[in-house]
């Protein structure tokens, strides 16, 4: 019975993955699944030693699993690549408490773009990175805050999009968080090196910058003492110094030192305001002499020069009888001076003004005598000339030249002649004198003789002779003129 049973039992399995290849097809039927149970019913009535085989038949099942994924072969979308590694990664600076880090963009950002970057921190002997940033920012500059003096962390940087983040860059040693030591310097503006001068009521505002870490110590001071705070306002930031008077008076002149100290190294300037103001009136003004039109001046320089060298001084005169000033001298550098060109029979005051880089003094001094410019008696004797023979006969002190015309275009004849009285001038053509004709037109007008020759022909040219007569004698002067016929 058992070998007879045998081959129906060998019979269902070769059915059965007949029958499973069947529902692949029609797989959208729910039907075809229900065949295969009916074999597995007629088997069902072997005995269990046939159960045996079943095992053995497993084996062919297990290819049916990987069978069901074949419908998956759809074409799927390439993932997009994330961007590229930042470039250039840099430690820009490092403070006690902070590092500050630069770097260049990715050479690509992928189609999606780049959202940003994400900075990440790992202490020395670690393992474990930690991210600094909880979004992406997209700035290529970045400073890690409240970190620890003396920690030693290394610092990567990864760009990511939406298709991922790039393989990070990375420093190659770790940063120590320490303040670098710089020592202390200042520097003056350009405008500062010399004397800084204002006037009396206007601000003082000066601004110094420096260096130095960390943060510098700015002590100033005016003759080795502390500045007056009441009317000196001192305002020191991370990298410069203000200096500020609101009204600046004559007292705030003088040299202000600033020291910045760096852990006992010190560097220090001098800086030189002076405050000035208009002088005062020159002194002792004196009216010294009157002669002719003329007037001179004397007088000494202002006991206060307002802070300020005197560049000159300003005079001016009034005359009686309009009353109002005129300057005579703009900016006279001596502490005297003549005024010329006053009119005769008027009576001058004369008045000085000093002036210095802020501008003229307020107040003028005045002379204390008045200029009367009165008038002199003169005769008049006319100069007693001597009678001079002006007779002279002609002479010419130009000849003519040759000249060579073309024929259609007008010509002039030029000479020069002297003579007392006027000579007569007589223009002759080969030898033959020249009267009333048309074609010739001559005129001499303050010695010079002209002769102009309208439109000539060839059988104008020849041999012109310019005589000049007077009772005295005669002179005359030939040229040659040749007209050409154009080709």
């Amino acid at each position: 019975m058992t070998g007879k049973t045998a081959p129906p039992a060998a019979d269902p399995a070769p059915a059965a993955p007949k029958e499973e290849p069947a529902p692949a097809p029609a797989a959208e039927e729910p039907p075809a699944p229900e065949q295969p149970p009916a074999p597995a019913d007629e088997s069902a009535s072997v005995p269990t030693p046939e159960a045996t085989p079943a095992p053995e038949e497993g084996p062919p099942a297990p290819p049916a699993e990987p069978q069901a994924p074949a419908p998956e072969p759809k074409p799927e979308k390439p993932k997009a690549e994330p961007p590229s590694s930042p470039l250039s990664l840099a430690v820009e600076g490092v403070s006690e408490n902070s590092v500050m880090l630069t770097w260049k963009a990715p050479e690509r950002t992928g189609q999606s773009g780049l959202d940003g970057y994400v900075v990440e921190i790992c202490k020395d002997g670690s393992t474990d990175w930690t991210a600094v940033n909880e979004e992406p920012f997209l700035s290529t500059r970045y400073t890690i805050q409240d970190l620890n003096s003396g920690d030693k962390v290394h610092v990567r940087v990864k760009a990511v999009s939406a298709s991922g983040a790039s393989v990070p860059a990375t420093l190659e040693q770790p940063v120590l968080i320490k303040e670098i030591l710089q020592l202390p310097r200042i520097r003056v503006p350009r405008h500062l090196r010399q004397t800084y001068v204002r006037c009396v009521g206007d601000a003082v505002n000066m601004m110094i910058p420096f260096q130095g870490k960390p943060q510098p110590e700015v002590i100033w001071t005016k003759g080795g003492q502390p500045l007056d705070t009441s009317r000196i306002n001192i305002r020191n930031l991370e990298s410069d110094t203000i200096f500020y008077i609101r009204n600046a008076q004559r007292s705030d002149s003088g040299k202000y030192e600033l020291a910045v100290r760096v852990n006992g190294a010190e560097d220090k300037a001098t800086l030189d305001v002076r405050v000035i103001e208009p002088p005062g009136p020159p002194q002792n003004l004196k009216l010294v002499d009157v002669w002719g039109f003329n007037v001179a001046l004397e007088w000494t320089p202002p006991v206060d020069n307002g802070n300020s060298d005197i560049k000159g001084y300003r005079v001016q005169k009034s005359d009686k009888k309009s009353g109002k000033w005129f300057t005579a001298l703009e900016r006279c550098t001596r502490t005297s001076c003549t005024i010329s060109d006053l009119i005769i029979g008027n009576t001058y005051s004369f008045r000085v003004f000093a002036e210095n880089a802020c501008g003229l003094s307020e107040k003028a001094a005045v002379a204390s005598g008045v200029a009367h410019i009165q008038k002199t008696k003169t005769v008049y004797q006319p100069e007693k000339i001597p009678q001079r023979d002006m007779m002279e006969p002609p002479k010419f002190t130009q000849p003519l030249t040759d000249r060579t015309t073309t024929r259609g275009y007008s010509t002039h004849l030029f000479c020069c002649v002297r003579g007392f009285p006027q000579p007569k001038i007589i223009w002759m053509k080969n030898q033959m004198e020249i009267r009333e004709d048309p074609k010739y037109i001559a005129m001499i007008e303050q010695g010079v003789c002209s002769l102009e020759i309208r439109k000539p022909s060839p059988f104008d040219g020849g041999i012109y002779t310019c005589k000049a007569v007077n009772p005295l004698g005669e002179a005359s002067v030939d040229c040659k003129l040749d007209v050409k016929v154009p080709q």
